[in-house]
């Protein structure tokens, strides 16, 4: 069994039809009266639901409307958009040209719909197989979860060996249960460069430090470089401010993986773990 999500936009358009026809329905017309009824709405000028832009409804648009939720229970629903029968299905593409989109992703993920699509109908050039339309096919990689996947910035075997392990294995969102469990922390580059007093131009970096269960943020400070000593500074103000952790979470930069860093969180008690390599999307809390 289908399992259906309404749209926003749906819900959109059942409102306004029920905003226009609704007033004929609390108050219904005297015999012979809902003709120029339907024509007075008619003469008006209302807001389209998503464009914002002025839009008008033609005489037999309303009437049907009026008759389709006069006897309803629930008179919103009857005016929502109705969906295709085939809605979620692809029943232009046929088991060849699914077996050939599916190859093409398998050898080229980094392919944009548009060439998947070219590719597609020189594949099946010559043959007697319908080509289907490139929003069918766009639409069809999107359902798929076939999504355009970028290339490493950096093509090593680490790089490659984290792309192919994040192919394979599922990935899930997760979130601790108790304040001060597990802290995140990063450097981020600013947007601008600042004039130190030296008389360079700099470009600083923003160090977060942020509780994965209460998103609180520990500390914040800027830093010109990202060292240890920095690193160790700011970590030193978010444990003054918001006690110890029990556990860290970190990129693997330099200044993370310094002994000065490990040692010190190790004499402390706080547990250190670190994102597998290449792998950002194990890190997103900030």
């Amino acid at each position: 069994m289908k399992t259906r999500i309404d749209s926003p936009q749906r819900d959109r358009w059942a409102l306004l039809r029920f905003a226009i026809i609704g007033p004929l329905l609390a108050a219904p017309p005297a015999p012979g009266e809902l003709a120029p009824a339907l024509e007075a709405l008619a003469a008006r000028i209302w807001r389209h639901p998503l464009t914002g832009e002025p839009v008008q409804f033609g005489f037999s648009t309303l009437e049907r409307w009026y008759y389709r939720v006069r006897a309803a229970e629930n008179p919103v629903l009857p005016l929502r958009n109705r969906l295709r029968s085939n809605v979620g299905q692809f029943p232009s593409l046929t088991p060849l040209a699914i077996e050939t989109l599916t190859i093409q992703y398998r050898e080229h993920p980094g392919w944009t719909a548009q060439l998947h699509y070219d590719n597609l109908k020189a594949a099946l050039q010559g043959q007697d197989v319908t080509l289907p339309s490139y929003p069918t096919i766009r639409r069809y990689l999107q359902a798929q979860g076939l999504f355009r996947q970028s290339r490493p910035k950096r093509a090593t075997a680490g790089a490659i060996a984290a792309r192919d392990r994040l192919e394979r294995l599922e990935v899930r969102s997760y979130e601790v249960e108790h304040t001060a469990a597990l802290w995140h922390l990063d450097f981020h580059h600013g947007s601008r460069q600042v004039l130190t007093r030296a008389g360079a131009w700099e470009t600083p970096m923003l160090l977060g430090i942020i509780d994965d269960h209460s998103r609180l943020l520990c500390h914040l400070q800027w830093y010109l470089d990202e060292t240890a000593e920095s690193l160790i500074h700011g970590l030193c103000q978010a444990f003054m401010k918001r006690g110890l952790p029990r556990a860290l979470m970190t990129d693997n930069g330099a200044a993370m993986v310094a002994e000065e860093t490990t040692n010190g969180l190790a004499l402390l008690g706080v547990l250190h773990q670190t994102t597998l390599p290449y792998s950002p999307y194990h890190y997103v809390a900030l």
